[in-house]
């Protein structure tokens, strides 16, 4: 059993809990000289951390990345990557009670039915946000190995905060307007909007859930493994592993079961010399193998599952008792999560990027 690592030839392992001395990542399998830059790994990382804006929890961490090996002179080595963030403020006196009971709608009672009665029960463990670390910082590797061999790009921003839905244009939208705002919604309005929103649930000590969206641009034509590991199901693999996730849709995704054959196929067309398809409303997967177009897709979050106001639940022994959260905690996940998003996303394009150098005719 391996459920702490990820892919087949672009591995990642990550490691570490939410009140441990560390948390972090093991990238196996990305190839040598692929040129690495660290600042944009903390790039990436700084857009996940936590008391970044009065929108996430105000655990003050500055997730300072080091490189354990794996890199040599400014390139990849071919070796194993390790890197490694250090928790420096974690309050495990906020959590205390929760070792003798089960918070609800966390992974509390089903970590200790599978382990049976062990677990870290301070701030959630491995299934803390924390863990995502790992999985940011490895996305970051997979980012420059596919902008050097590809020039892919990758564009997450937030969709969609409780009922509030943005208006953006997939075809332009870049991370630096995504980033000009604190919710990570490039649409101006909605943000205010959702801004407003996030801050009354926290007043009413409640939480809210959403969807991030991403775009990833000139991902090539035939990435993706028939029949079991298509594209569409790695990445619904991937994406539904992080914390909070409940739902995946890729191009018009649930919309689909509305359409007809005639208003859903994407025609192909000759541009610029290349097969292109017209529409892209299968989201640039068909058959499960990448078709050159923007890969579009859409992950949804549950509301928070920690939030201030007073709940039922029951202890270990199985006895009624009331729980109420303390510490710092997101209203909203959304803003944080985009980050997650985008690098399971490029983890995924990564390893199939490998196995396709691997399989092709040359």
């Amino acid at each position: 059993m391996a459920g702490s690592s990820f892919g087949t030839l672009f591995r990642v392992t990550t490691f570490g809990e939410s009140h441990g001395p560390a948390v972090g990542c093991i990238v196996d399998g990305c190839p040598a000289g692929i040129p690495f830059d660290l600042a944009q790994v903390q790039q990436d990382l700084d857009r996940r951390r936590p008391g970044q804006s009065k929108l996430t929890t105000q655990r003050k961490e500055g997730d300072a990345v080091e490189v354990l090996s794996g890199v040599f002179e400014g390139v990849t080595t071919g070796t194993p990557i390790a890197l490694q963030v250090r928790n420096t403020d974690q309050r495990s006196k906020d959590y205390s009670e929760l070792k003798d009971l089960f918070r609800p709608s966390h992974a509390d009672f089903t970590y200790h039915a599978k382990y049976g009665g062990v677990r870290d029960w301070r701030g959630g463990g491995r299934a803390s946000y924390r863990e995502a670390i790992g999985r940011v910082a490895a996305g970051a590797v997979a980012r420059q190995l596919l902008a050097s061999w590809y020039g892919v790009e990758t564009v997450g921003y937030v969709l969609q905060v409780a009922d509030i839905r943005g208006q953006i244009d997939q075809a332009t939208v870049t991370q630096e307007q995504v980033e000009e705002h604190i919710t990570r919604c490039p649409d101006p309005s909605a943000s205010e909007k959702m801004i407003a929103a996030i801050e009354q649930a926290r007043r009413d000590g409640d939480s809210l859930g959403g969807i991030v969206e991403c775009v990833v641009r000139n991902v090539p034509a035939g990435l993706g493994e028939p029949v079991f590991d298509k594209l569409t199901a790695s990445l619904a693999h991937a994406l539904m592993s992080l914390p909070a996730t409940r739902g995946f849709e890729i191009g018009e995704g649930f919309g689909a079961a509305t359409l007809r054959g005639t208003t859903h196929n994407d025609a192909f067309e000759t541009r610029d010399g290349k097969t292109r398809t017209r529409t892209n409303h299968s989201g640039g997967i068909q058959g499960g193998i990448s078709n050159g177009e923007d890969i579009v897709l859409r992950v949804a979050f549950k509301p928070t599952a920690t939030i201030h106001a007073a709940q039922e639940t029951v202890t270990i022994d199985g006895e009624p008792t009331i729980f109420q959260a303390k510490g710092r905690h997101d209203p909203c996940v959304l803003p944080r999560a985009v980050a997650a998003v985008e690098a399971m996303v490029l983890l995924v394009l990564a390893d199939h990027a490998l196995m396709q150098q691997a399989t092709k005719r040359q």
